[in-house]
């Protein structure tokens, strides 16, 4: 098994090399087994897939229960973990702090922070007090004995402000605080995306599959794109197939569903160990 350092190293390596790397979002231990097996370099949680299977929304699974399953994902397989810690549960610095430091102690080789505070009234941090938080976690990453990749996420774009200004400003001030990487959920538009790129020296990730006709990874590569990230999708998929076969079967009482399923024989070999 790699160890902590070397999964840290391996990891912030990605960020460097030529081209983008897609790092797919395992929902729990099974699915990051099989991404493993599949070929991935990496792996990040999903905090919408996770809420899902803990039967909450998105935002409402608490930390305790987000770094253990950070852990689990970590034991699952030999291939770096970022996490989403989501806004580090809590407003103040100190709990973005205490949040990633937590993280570390569980074995990730990165994880992001968001603005978002979870408010409808203030849906968003003041940039000042966004940028202290990703201060305050940076310190703790660079005090840490190997290296963890710290990403700052501004989530305007999600939670109904989507100004671009604003997201470059944010951006800006979390890469001054000493964010390593960059996020922006819910860009879309190629020449948007290409303007952030512009406005800022550190690798940038971008969430796939959004918009009417989504980029690609080869599209966001060639534009300067470092990072391409999934988020909820492979759970939003699983549930997807799920809730058709359990309609098929309230309303119909058949199988159609198991057509194409995959079976044991399937499945055995992508979840050796």
């Amino acid at each position: 098994m790699a160890t902590q350092v070397e999964k840290g190293a391996a990891f912030y390596a990605l960020h460097r090399r030529a081209g983008a790397f897609l790092i797919p979002n395992p929902w729990d231990a099974g699915s990051a087994r099989v991404l493993a097996h599949l070929g991935f370099e990496a792996l990040a949680t999903t905090s919408s897939g996770f809420a899902f299977t803990m039967g909450k929304l998105d935002g409402g699974v608490g930390r305790e229960a987000a770094i253990a399953h950070a852990a689990a994902i970590v034991a699952a397989t030999d291939l770096p973990v970022s996490a989403d810690l989501e806004n580090g549960f809590g407003d103040s610095p100190e709990d973005a702090a205490e949040t990633i430091r937590r993280g570390a102690a569980a074995g990730l080789a990165g994880a992001s922070i968001e603005d978002a505070t979870r408010r409808a009234d203030q849906p968003v941090y003041g940039i000042e007090h966004a940028a202290d938080r990703i201060r305050a976690a940076a310190e703790v990453v660079r005090g840490l004995p190997y290296r963890f990749t710290l990403t700052a996420r501004a989530e305007n774009h999600i939670v109904g402000r989507p100004d671009l200004a604003d997201t470059i400003r944010r951006l800006q001030a979390y890469q001054e605080a000493g964010a390593d990487v960059l996020y922006a959920p819910g860009l879309t538009i190629r020449d948007e995306i290409a303007t952030v790129l512009r406005s800022v020296d550190r690798p940038v990730n971008v969430l796939g599959g959004l918009g009417a006709a989504p980029l690609s990874l080869a599209e966001l590569s060639d534009i300067g794109v470092k990072r391409v990230s999934t988020g909820g999708w492979l759970a939003r998929a699983a549930q997807g197939a799920f809730l058709r076969a359990a309609h098929e079967l309230r309303a119909k009482g058949t199988w159609d569903f198991t057509k194409g399923a995959p079976v044991a024989r399937d499945i055995d070999p992508l979840l050796g160990s």
